[in-house]
Order: C-alpha cells, then sequence, then structure tokens
C-alpha cells in the first residue's frame, strides 16, 4: 500500500504469478474430461447398468472420500520435501490413466474402479496445488489467487457437458465413443505441468514428516484453524455428491441427451461467481461470503425438493454453482490464513481428510434417502445440514 497526497491509501495492483495461471489452465483441462465423463456416469449407471441410489451414493461417497483422504498424506510429503510439483504431476496423471478405464467398463464394479482410481488422483494432487498456491501467491491477492484457479476449474466443468452434449449429437448418442474423447484433455493437463509449472526453492525451515493424523500436530494448529475444519466437516454434510443433481434432471424429466446440460447450468454459475467471491473475500469478512454461499445452497435444495418443472430445476441447479462459487475458495482461503507457511500442506491435508469422512456420510445417506423416502427427503437433508452451517458461521473464527 502507499499513500495519496489526501492520506487516502492506496492499494498497489499486484500481478497473479505465472504459475497460478498455469495451474488454473492444468483444472481446466482436468475438469474438462472429467465433467464430460461425470455428467453422463449417473445416468448410465441407474439406466443401463441398472445401479440404484444407494449404489450411486456409494460410489460417488467412497471415491470423493478417497480423494479427500490421501490429501492428508500427499500434504505432509510435500511439506516434508518442499517440493509440490512431483506430486502434483503424479496426482493429475493417474487421473490421466484412468480415463480410459470408462468407455471400456461394461459393469459397476468396472466403473467403481476407474471412478476409484481417479479421485485417487485428485486426492494426491489437490493438497500440494493448494499449498503451490498459498506458497507463491502474494498475501495481499490470495483471495483472488484460489478463486482464479477455483473459477477455470470450474469453467472446464462447464466446457466438459456441453462437449459431451454435443458430441452425443455427432455420435448419434454413442457414449462409449464420447468417453473416449476425454482421455484427450486429461493428456493436455499432464503436460502443462511439465512445461508450465515453476514452484520456489524449498525452505530451510521445512521439519521432518510426522504423521499429520497425531494430536500433538493438532495442538500446533490454532483454534482458527480447527474451527474451520469442522466448519468444513459440517458444510460437507450439506453437499453431498452432484451426480444427484443429474439423477434429479433425469427425473423431472430432461432427454438423456441434454442431461448434461444440467451440469452446465451449475458450472456455470460456479464459473461466474467463484473468482469474483475470491477477490471480493480479499476486501471483506470471509465469513459473510460463506454465509451467503450457505444461504445459495440452503435456496438451491429447498427449490430442487419441490421441482416439477424444467425452470424450478434450472433455478436450483443455478443457485447450487452460486454456493459452490462462493465457498470453495474461500475455505481454501481460509485454512491458508489461519496456518503457519511451513505446514500448509499437511493443514490442507488434514481439513481434507476430515471432508472425506463426511463426504462418504453425506453420500451415502443422501442415496439411502433417495431410495426409501424419495428425491424431496434428500434435498431437505441437504438444507437442513446447510442451515446448521450458517448457524455455525454466527461464532468468530
Amino acid at each position: 500500500m502507499r499513500s495519496t497526497g489526501g492520506g487516502v491509501m492506496k492499494v498497489d495492483r499486484i500481478a497473479i504469478p505465472k504459475t497460478i495461471w498455469t495451474l488454473g489452465f492444468v483444472s481446466l483441462f482436468m475438469d474438462l474430461s472429467s465433467e464430460l465423463i461425470h455428467s453422463l456416469l449417473p445416468v448410465f449407471l441407474v439406466t443401463t447398468l441398472g445401479a440404484s441410489a444407494l449404489t450411486v451414493g456409494l460410489i460417488e461417497g467412497m471415491a470423493e472420500a478417497a480423494a479427500l483422504m490421501v490429501r492428508v498424506f500427499s500434504g505432509t510429503i510435500s511439506d516434508f520435501f518442499g517440493k509440490r510439483k512431483f506430486l502434483i504431476f503424479i496426482g493429475y496423471g493417474m487421473a490421466a490413466l484412468s480415463k480410459p478405464l470408462f468407455p471400456m467398463a461394461g459393469n459397476v464394479e468396472t466403473v467403481f474402479t476407474a471412478r476409484f482410481l481417479d479421485r485417487i488422483g485428485k486426492g494426491i494432487r489437490g493438497a500440494p496445488r493448494d499449498a503451490l498456491i498459498a506458497d507463491v501467491s502474494p498475501p495481499e491477492i490470495r483471495g483472488a489467487c484460489f478463486g482464479l484457479r477455483q473459477s477455470m476449474d470450474t469453467v472446464g466443468a462447464f466446457l466438459g457437458p456441453l462437449l459431451a452434449v454435443s458430441l452425443l449429437f455427432l455420435y448419434q448418442g454413442d457414449i462409449e465413443l464420447v468417453l473416449w474423447v476425454a482421455v484427450v484433455p486429461a493428456v493436455l493437463a499432464v503436460l502443462l505441468i511439465v512445461i508450465g509449472i515453476e514452484e520456489p526453492k524449498a525452505r530451510s525451515s521445512y521439519k521432518p514428516a510426522r504423521s499429520p493424523l497425531s494430536f500433538k500436530i493438532l495442538k500446533e494448529f490454532s483454534g482458527r484453524y480447527r474451527w474451520v475444519v469442522a466448519l468444513g466437516a459440517l458444510f460437507t454434510m450439506a453437499r453431498f455428491s452432484e451426480a444427484f443433481l443429474v439423477l434429479r434432471a433425469a427425473q423431472i424429466g430432461l432427454a438423456v441427451t441434454w442431461i448434461p446440460l444440467a451440469m452446465v447450468l451449475m458450472s456455470l454459475a460456479y464459473a461466474l461467481s467463484a473468482y469474483p467471491a475470491g477477490l471480493w473475500s480479499d476486501r471483506v469478512e470471509k465469513r459473510g461470503l460463506l454465509a451467503l454461499g450457505m444461504a445459495f445452497l440452503v435456496l438451491a435444495d429447498l427449490i430442487l425438493a419441490n421441482a416439477e418443472t424444467l425452470p424450478m430445476l434450472f433455478a436450483g441447479l443455478a443457485l447450487w454453482g452460486f454456493h459452490m462459487g462462493f465457498s470453495q475458495g474461500i475455505l481454501a482461503a481460509m485454512v491458508a490464513d489461519t496456518t503457519p507457511a511451513r505446514w500448509k500442506g499437511t493443514a490442507y491435508g488434514f481439513f481434507n481428510f476430515v471432508g472425506g469422512v463426511f463426504m462418504l456420510l453425506a453420500s451415502v445417506l443422501a442415496g439411502w434417502l433417495w431410495d426409501r423416502y424419495g428425491a424431496e427427503f434428500t434435498f431437505y437433508c441437504g438444507a437442513l445440514f446447510a442451515s446448521l452451517t450458517l448457524l455455525m458461521l454466527k461464532k468468530r473464527y
């Protein structure tokens, strides 16, 4: 900051580092690949392979939980070596290698294996990537850096389902051939890591690796960090897998060819809100923006629970996307704000480990409610947990 003649403090414009932009494009290409597949997978499982909603919840919950839990170890390893790029490469590389398994899948077990490997790759790369962003981003624009990466990730999530719709028309509904196309952007993402990512030199203050799950390490983190972890766990119970959004779109009557558009709309709202929310979080209190995200989620769940027409479905999906934009990058920035530099990888890892446990619980509960009581109760339960998260936000962290 510098002072102007009138005594007003003015913030100099700070450029977002090249590494952040590269990570953004890596996320864009990989999410394009993943969401092209994900926008078709739930309906494929239910209509072609005969899976129940509970089975979908188990597959999605276990896959996403594995991804989040693996982050705790990848984060600790990245802290120990002080190197993030190698683990980022391994994680994205594993995800890329899993993509061909989806079009070759002929049963639920193969789909589960492919989805599990894909998410393990995500788990390996997640904490080192977030820690690298925290390492290279200037503190004054940290929220904007996380928001940019998240927004570009979501642009890929928007383009993936849109590409799926276009390819279904081009290939006359040949889902298997469409899934093969997802391999291409995944390979491009890995190539970008090799040629475009630079990381700072390892700091001499890095300490020997220790178990990130020990109570001794947790005591080294502040109460503010532990509050963020608890908040993230409760929030995770409120947002089960997006696979249930796809199933809800099919249930309301959206034709199979157009079902990926449900994810397009949700991802568009997410992409449009993630970067502005991150930028805004550098200027105002993050709790307020996160509360706005929770309010969006409550409204989304209530609308989706009662949706009977496509306009209601689209409104609920858009609000779901806005809640993502006002939560994911902001939560990541809150972790960065409440932890010391030398343990950021471990902090992100433990945060995501706890989130993984609750993600599994949330998706299994959502699938069970869907099969036992109907889709409406699944979304009502989500609204309840989102409301509880709002109440928790009243306590200052």
